[in-house]
């Protein structure tokens, strides 16, 4: 907001945000201005407005502190808000990690039975932001609308804590899971893993790690816009690297902080694209987005995973920027994606589910 909006409170600040979009669909276009093309892709009306409410905003300073950065980023979410999405209960765990305990918080819809399925959930933020609460909202839908446990991981976050410390407290929390699924209430050969962003790179990290490491492994992931190779730019990363949300800058910010060493930059626990093999992966619903400047490294992901005999949904949301699955207290253009999503995860986990699959298929007349 602007300096003097600065002053208000988030929770005004969030009110007044909410209001904009609650506006009639031809006021909503007036304030977004024209619509925004490129790449032969417009942008959706939901996704130009936020931007333009950003845009309005403070400026970010160059080179913000991490401390600042985190701020920033939780503010939002207080921002963002919305209703908290109803008949979905949690509880805090402590998960064990290699290197000391892992925060967790476990979400369950209301009447789910034991021995249903689970995600485990890994949030974005460059690997150096973000935090359970701020993917609260994004658990909260994908627990509901998919009909699964979710299990929130807080994996430690860099500068403090380097590649590859967010990697193995992700693969540790996947571990926990597998081998204590019945004291989760879960169905342990119906595990999946997911994330957005840094977290969809952890969660892909994940399926690799167990396979090559052997033991239990997830049997589906849900990828939103991953991080797939960061020793690279790809043309999406110059379309859309200023003004869409995620900067160029932005990209580069995080994985200096997350991994400063440039020839580790090429290690398959970060690079997950590069790995020589991707065969016997669990399948995919790999999601992108058409404005985001991850966009190329995530679809070229899925290709990759489709080449090596994995079942995958690819779905580039056109229209939509980096972020969208924080926004689905926004507009509906955001929940859509999401709910698509959560369909595939839904799907996908009950073929492999002995509880699920007779409940999620019986008749509704």
């Amino acid at each position: 907001m602007s300096t003097a909006m600065s002053r208000v409170a988030l929770s005004v600040q969030g009110a007044a945000l909410h209001a904009v979009f609650a506006l009639p669909r031809p006021v909503r276009r007036a304030l977004a201005g024209p619509p925004v093309r490129r790449d032969g892709l417009e942008l959706a009306l939901d996704a130009q407005l936020l931007l333009r409410m950003v845009a309005l905003g403070d400026r970010r300073p160059a080179v913000p502190s991490v401390e600042d950065a985190r701020a920033r980023v939780e503010a939002g979410r207080t921002i963002l808000g919305g209703p908290i999405v109803d008949g979905v209960g949690t509880r805090a765990l402590t998960l064990p990690g290699s290197d000391g305990p892992i925060p967790g918080r476990l979400y369950e819809p209301d009447g789910l039975p034991t021995g249903s399925p689970l995600l485990v959930y890994l949030h974005g933020g460059g690997w150096v932001v973000g935090s359970m609460d701020t993917h609260d909202g994004v658990c909260r839908y994908l627990a509901k609308h998919a009909n699964v446990r979710v299990l929130s991981v807080g994996y430690r976050l860099a500068p403090e804590y380097p590649f590859p410390a967010a990697a193995d407290d992700a693969y540790a929390a996947f571990r926990h899971a597998a081998e204590n699924a019945e004291s989760l209430g879960a169905d342990p050969l119906a595990i999946a893993v997911g994330g957005d962003s840094s977290g969809g790179n952890l969660a892909a990290v994940v399926c690799l790690d167990a396979l090559r490491r052997g033991g239990p492994r997830p049997v589906f992931q849900l990828l939103f816009y991953p991080a797939t190779d960061p020793s690279m730019r790809r043309p999406s990363r110059d379309l859309f690297g200023d003004g869409f949300l995620l900067t160029d800058d932005d990209m580069t910010w995080f994985i200096e902080r997350y991994c400063p060493d440039l020839s580790a930059r090429t290690d398959h626990r970060l690079a997950v694209l590069l790995a020589d093999d991707l065969r016997g992966l669990p399948p995919a619903y790999v999601a992108t987005a058409g404005f985001d400047p991850l966009r190329d490294e995530g679809n070229a992901y899925a290709d990759r995973l489709r080449e090596a005999g994995v079942p995958v949904v690819k779905r580039q949301h056109d229209d939509l920027i980096h972020g969208f699955v924080t926004f689905v207290s926004l507009g509906s253009r955001f929940r859509e994606a999401v709910s698509e999503a959560a369909g595939a995860l839904r799907t996908g986990l009950a073929l492999r589910s002995r509880a699920n699959v007779v409940d999620l298929f019986r008749p509704t007349g």
